[in-house]
């Protein structure tokens, strides 16, 4: 059996993360992670007409690149998992439409990416495919637009409110290579604690991270310790401290190896996203630029990657409804 508990899958044929790309707009450029990302763009509009045609540029260019680095052709890859925050995944589907590879489009809200590399490594592990591609992607622009305000409007933004990452993450991966491996997957549930503020994310996911960060624990039967890293996908600043005082109450301690990509992506002092980094692209190019980097130079052999998401749109709330949460978590390591 490959379940274990009631939520998480073992694989005993290990899934190799073959290589990934990531690209990132101008303000991810000028923060801390800068050095480790493919390509950093001067321009949110990448020479495009309208913010959205620009995000389905940048994971297509990112897509592409993957390919590449992997070298490799799009005619290896058997299926695309793809997704982003916009209306029907336009981003995605209007990006990729020339890539000729099997897509399934796909939403997570920002826990996108590792939902996708965790469909990915099922469908390897099932035998339905040798080689997948994972992809997610977003932009501030775009999706203020959505799901707040036009930025025509220069409406203050409250301090706990995020910073959508501007960007796409992709990684690839093979039934045979020599790792990084996925080596557990635990998928999560929706968390619905009431939260309705918006511009507060990462109290409204806090809850659902742990739920599956205790999932994957009980699951497994391993502790914090067992990992060099644990990180959530974009709690930010206020989501991690909450995600860290409840995970001490259930009874585990990760103040010492615990971090978010969301507290990463920028410098929380000199850049004025104050409560740090959101958006699909915010786990997806930290996982496919810092993480990957430091787990192939073996700085890091074991991390506990949870994406986390919040499950809104503009419509559910204009009518008042809270926000769920969701948190999907992929154990990745360098030496099985």
């Amino acid at each position: 059996m490959k379940r274990l508990g009631s939520q998480t899958l073992k694989f005993d044929n290990p899934i190799t993360i073959l290589e990934t790309a990531s690209i990132v707009g101008p303000k991810e450029a000028d923060g801390p992670m800068a050095d480790y990302f493919d390509k950093c763009l001067t321009d949110e509009f990448w020479e495009e007409k309208t913010w959205e045609k620009a995000e389905s540029k940048i994971i297509k260019e990112t897509v592409n690149m993957n390919i590449m680095k992997a070298g490799i052709s799009s005619t290896d890859i058997n299926y695309c998992f793809a997704g982003d925050l916009l209306n029907q995944c336009i981003s995605s589907s209007f990006g990729l439409r020339e890539l000729g590879i099997p897509l399934y489009g796909i939403f997570g809200a920002c826990s996108t990416f590792v939902e996708g590399m965790q469909l990915s490594s099922i469908f390897i592990d099932g035998g339905a495919a040798d080689k997948c591609i994972a992809s997610a992607s977003s932009h501030f622009c775009s999706a203020e637009k959505q799901f707040r305000f036009p930025l025509e409007l220069g409406n203050q933004r409250p301090p706990t409110s995020q910073w959508t990452v501007t960007g796409a993450g992709s990684a690839i991966l093979s039934k045979c290579g020599n790792g990084p491996y996925v080596t557990y997957i635990t998928t999560g549930k929706v968390i619905d604690m009431g939260i309705k503020d918006a511009n507060n994310m990462g109290a409204a996911m806090a809850p659902a991270a742990l739920d599956t960060l205790i999932a994957h624990f009980k699951d497994t039967g391993r502790n914090p310790s067992y990992y060099d890293a644990i990180l959530t996908g974009d709690l930010g600043h206020i989501g991690k401290e909450i995600l860290t005082e409840l995970a001490e109450t259930k009874g585990y301690n990760i103040k010492a190896n615990y971090n978010d990509c969301g507290v990463l992506m920028f410098d929380k002092e000199t850049q004025d996203t104050h409560s740090g980094g959101s958006g699909c692209a915010c786990c997806a190019t930290i996982f496919s630029g810092y993480l990957f980097n430091k787990l192939k130079q073996k700085e890091l052999k074991k991390i506990l990657l949870i994406a986390t998401g919040a499950l809104t749109n503009a419509t559910s709330n204009q009518q008042g409804e809270s926000i769920p949460g969701i948190a999907h978590a992929i154990a990745i390591e360098t030496d099985i």
